[in-house]
């Protein structure tokens, strides 16, 4: 399954900036699990300071790479040689290339040539290359764009319930589903749960159904009155499958 790879993510520091970040390893989670997390960069610029809390927040491994000579980048050709290491290791599926800068065009065409699975994500200032050497391309912008929309439709739809305890972390979790099942569902607007659940699993590893007291998913979902859930029949009489939507606005 597509979403099972294992994914190296090489993120270039120098064309990306941190706010991004979130954006990016959300959108891997739909395409499978970052196995490797490794930013390339001169973390001796200042410019690169407000990256600190953003690695540790999501483990991601600072590369230090020196610029000997002005003009010459060498964050390319450290990120370019870690990417073929990690190819001949065979430890992966597939790369997600993180850059908005046309010298990865001949890293991702010489990853899929090995039959590697090549995300590429950057700005929409990319150049055109880059963008058609990898098998698909996500625009950051756009990323952000549709994870903000999905928060603010949560705004709007209202604060449901009256508990006061842990509602912080409930808000976080209802604005995640929303934005997991906008991703994965049908033209009807149903994803399958146990996939929208594999999904919350990858972007929150400490997430827990126990921490807002239930002890399955459904039960869980249905205590925070934003989502419908439906039951669908399947050709094994004792296996139910059940599928998750966002409610409406009124």
């Amino acid at each position: 399954m597509e979403n099972d790879k294992k994914i190296a993510v090489l993120i270039d520091a120098d064309n990306v900036s941190d706010k991004y970040i979130k954006f990016i390893f959300d959108e891997i989670s739909n395409h499978g699990t970052p196995t490797y997390k490794r930013i390339y960069g001169d973390w001796t610029k200042p410019q690169l300071g407000s990256w600190k809390t953003v690695l540790l927040k999501n483990s991601i491994m600072p590369i230090q790479q020196y610029s000997y000579t002005s003009g010459k980048n060498a964050t390319d050709s450290a990120l370019i040689i870690d990417a073929m290491d990690i190819l001949y290791s065979n430890n992966v599926d597939g790369f997600c290339i993180v850059s908005s800068d046309s010298d990865f065009t001949r890293l991702a065409a010489r990853l899929r040539e090995a039959g590697m699975y090549v995300v590429g994500m950057g700005e929409k200032k990319t150049p055109t290359p880059f963008i058609s050497a990898c098998e698909q391309f996500k625009y950051l912008e756009v990323l952000a764009t549709i994870r903000t929309d999905s928060m603010e439709t949560t705004e709007k739809q209202g604060k449901q319930g009256t508990q006061k305890e842990g509602m912080e972390d409930r808000d976080e979790l209802i604005k995640s589903l929303q934005i997991i099942i906008t991703e994965s569902s049908d033209e009807d607007g149903w994803a399958y749960l146990g996939e929208v659940g594999k999904r919350l699993n990858k972007r929150h590893p400490d997430f827990d159904t126990r921490n807002y007291g239930h002890a399955k998913l459904t039960p869980l979902i249905l205590s925070l009155q934003s989502f419908e859930i439906q039951s669908r029949k399947t050709n094994n009489p004792h296996i139910t499958h059940y599928y998750i939507k966002n409610k409406l606005k009124k």
